[in-house]
């Protein structure tokens, strides 16, 4: 931990404080990422949920 602390505050003005923020949401980003091309690689599989999402886009006028 105090490797990484160190890392993410070297060569940088970031405090601790920061570094740790910096690193939970970059962490939290990169789950969001993976949980959304998982969700399209279930979309791509699943015609209905295909067609709701096309419905839901259409209905909010981004389709």
């Amino acid at each position: 931990m105090e490797t990484a602390l160190a890392e993410l505050t070297s060569g940088t003005n970031r405090s601790r404080t920061e570094a740790v923020r910096y690193a939970l949401l970059h962490t939290y980003k990169e789950l969001i990422l993976q949980q959304a091309s998982a969700d399209a690689e279930r979309l791509a599989e699943d015609l209905d949920d295909q067609a709701e999402m096309l419905a839901i886009q259409r209905f909010m006028g981004v389709a």
